[in-house]
């Protein structure tokens, strides 16, 4: 993985500490080792040395602009963990991640913890303040940190609760999802847990989804070793929806410390009509209750709720299964040096617009293969 030592029990002691992600795991360290990133694992102790905290950050070097040489960027995706409400703990985490980017010599650290803002529609009768979630952001301001022009990972998301029978969940749907629920059974449509063999097919309705909905994926050999590791390590379930065993939909279920995630979907446009994305996602809430899941991360939400966002009819979809709206913080960057902070910050995005386009292209070839 790296010449970093890598504690054994790296898994086991994050699942028991408040905030456990799946982008925290071990098995995504090894997936980002394989293509550039080098993976640091930091952890935290009381006096009686007992974990309280930890964080999976992850260094690349890249060469900006005529810079002679190559510098460094530092980032926590979904991390640091730990308690939050705990003000002196956070505050030494946060400085302790300060100074290691400082002796690392990076750019800057990016962190974008799962720490709440509020859950609901901001306005609505569902709307609620966490105040830790305040109390944190006035930390980050504080101690220099800087709300991120760069959000990696959804800011906002939706929360199915598995808590309860599947009556439960069924009074939670709202009435048009429990039709097309049942719409989908009647039509015909099957769900089938899939295996290694089956990645091909996954990656080639994917690759269908990212150019009817318009973003970007990355190569092949990106998903296959993430979806690959994950099912090896019992950490994910591959969901296939069929009709006539032609596949129609599908879902990478990701599973840890009790949680569920659903991180990558992937659908033709062939018999949408028989509505088989809600069975996928009735069998995936099965799976994850099945595996001991308290909630399932239904993974992004958009930032502004307004029908003319992007996200808004995938957010509808989310909504209609019962889901609850948790607003974060989001990505927040520590700069160590500034002005070469800024010149990143403003040549950064033509050098994605550019990675997008020739990305594009690759996938209408693959596409069309």
């Amino acid at each position: 993985m790296s010449n970093i030592h890598w504690p054994a029990d790296w898994n086991s002691t994050i699942a028991g500490l408040p905030g456990a992600h799946i982008l925290q795991t071990r098995e995504w360290a090894q997936v980002k080792a394989a293509y550039g990133w080098e993976p640091i694992p930091e952890v935290w102790r009381d006096p009686d040395g007992k974990v309280i905290a930890a964080a999976l950050v992850l260094q690349r070097s890249i060469r900006l602009g005529g810079l002679p040489s190559l510098l460094r960027v530092l980032y926590v995706p979904r991390g640091p963990l730990l308690d939050w409400s705990n003000r002196p703990l956070r505050r030494r985490v946060l400085k302790d991640l300060q100074d290691l980017a400082k002796r690392r010599r990076a750019i800057f650290i990016k962190m974008d913890p799962e720490v709440l803002v509020g859950s609901g529609i901001p306005g609505s009768e569902d709307d609620q303040i966490d105040p830790v979630g305040q109390k944190t952001k006035e930390d980050f301001f504080e101690m220099g940190w800087r709300f991120s022009s760069e959000q990696i990972q959804f800011r906002n998301t939706v929360w199915l609760d598995l808590k309860g029978n599947e009556e439960d969940w069924l009074l939670r749907m709202k009435p048009k999802t429990r039709y097309n629920l049942r719409l989908a059974s009647r039509k015909g449509i099957t769900v089938r847990i899939g295996s290694q063999e089956d990645l091909g097919l996954i990656y080639k309705m994917y690759a269908e989804t990212s150019l009817r909905d318009g973003f970007v994926i990355r190569p092949e050999s990106y998903y296959r070793q993430v979806w690959s590791d994950f099912m090896d390590a019992g950490m994910a379930e591959l969901l296939i929806a069929e009709t006539e065993d032609e596949p129609v939909a599908g879902l990478v279920l990701f599973l840890f410390a009790g949680q569920a995630w659903y991180l990558y979907g992937m659908s033709r446009e062939a018999h949408r009509e028989k509505m088989p994305n809600y069975l996928l996602q009735w069998e995936a809430m099965r799976r994850a209750k099945l595996h001991s899941c308290t909630h399932y991360d239904l993974w992004g939400a958009p930032d502004v709720f307004d029908a003319k966002d992007s996200l808004w009819g995938v957010y509808r979809f989310k909504d209609g299964l019962g889901g609850k709206v948790i607003r974060t913080i989001g990505a927040w960057d520590y700069p160590v040096q500034p002005w070469i902070f800024t010149l990143y910050t403003r040549i950064l995005p033509r050098i994605l617009d550019w990675m997008r386009r020739k990305n594009r292209q690759r996938v209408q070839r693959e596409v069309s293969l």
